[in-house]
């Protein structure tokens, strides 16, 4: 090969690395302002539980447009503990299970990425293992203000009593869905989730759950440090079906979920309905470094 070949040949790996989000950095994150969100265990709440107002108080608020998180925020933990412990709407208490985790999250943008950070203390356990190959997964949700109601519910709109892990009602072929959602319409949540084994997901939720087929996220990675979770998501603010294109100045509905100790299905933990900015106010302000 001719010497004069190899700068091209350099510069189109550049352009292919640059391409694949490679040569996305990690913002500072000593820098970056963090909220705390304390994620809970749900017990056996769909969405059909919490609109029907026989059952649910705050049935009422959420048809006058009251969120959940407007209610429940501060008392998020109250609530976990008392799923958790069989006392409201479980009926297979788990031993041991946390009622609630408190995490600190963090964000940012470049202008072509968002980047996304969870920190939280590993809660004791030691409940039998639902998934063997992992100890955690992290999931978040972006919605884009078009599905009924996310705006106040957050990630509640894919939760429904048919759901195959429910214990009533449910249907063995049903995971997560959103009643009239479908991509051509855009009433879809963005889903991107991360396993302690490494595994990656780029997915969505609409009238079934795919967990994979986006194109925005550039990685997901964790570790665990002196019983200190520390999860980072890179995910490009555009990208392809499925995925919420994000811009700045615009922001978006978002929720995340925990499997802490091994679980699976619905025995997770789950954060109410927040909002995530990019470069604007909102719950969690993605400012541009």
């Amino acid at each position: 090969m001719k010497p004069q070949h190899f700068p091209r040949i350099g510069l189109a790996i550049a352009l292919a690395l640059s391409a694949a989000g490679v040569s996305a950095a990690a913002p500072d994150w000593s820098k970056t302002p963090s909220k705390k969100i304390t994620v809970f265990y749900p017990g056996v709440s769909p969405i059909e539980w919490i609109t029907t107002g026989s059952e649910h108080g705050g049935a009422r608020a959420l048809k006058k447009g009251e969120t959940c998180a407007s209610c429940h925020d501060a008392e998020a933990a109250d609530m976990g503990k008392k799923m958790a412990t069989g006392q409201k709407l479980e009926p297979t208490v788990i031993k041991g299970k946390a009622g609630s985790i408190p995490v600190m999250v963090q964000a940012a943008n470049d202008g072509a990425n968002l980047y996304l950070r969870f920190t939280w203390k590993q809660p004791a356990g030691g409940a039998d293992k639902m998934d063997k190959e992992n100890a955690v997964k992290l999931a978040f949700m972006l919605e884009d203000n078009k599905v009924d109601r996310a705006n106040l519910s957050g990630c509640w709109e894919t939760c429904h009593v048919d759901a195959r892990t429910m214990p009533e009602g449910k249907d063995d072929k049903k995971t997560k869905y959103v009643t009239g959602g479908s991509l051509a319409s855009g009433k879809f949540y963005d889903l991107l989730q991360w396993t302690s084994k490494g595994t990656k997901h780029d997915g969505y939720v609409a009238d079934k759950r795919v967990m994979d087929g986006g194109k925005a996220l550039i990685d997901a990675k964790g570790e665990q440090k002196n019983g200190e979770w520390v999860v980072t998501f890179t995910r490009k603010l555009t990208g392809g079906e499925g995925d919420v294109t994000l811009i700045a100045g615009k922001t978006y509905n978002f929720g995340f979920a925990i499997h802490d100790d091994y679980t699976h299905g619905r025995f997770h933990q789950v954060s109410l309905g927040y909002t995530l900015g990019i470069d604007a106010k909102a719950d969690i302000n993605a400012t541009k470094q």
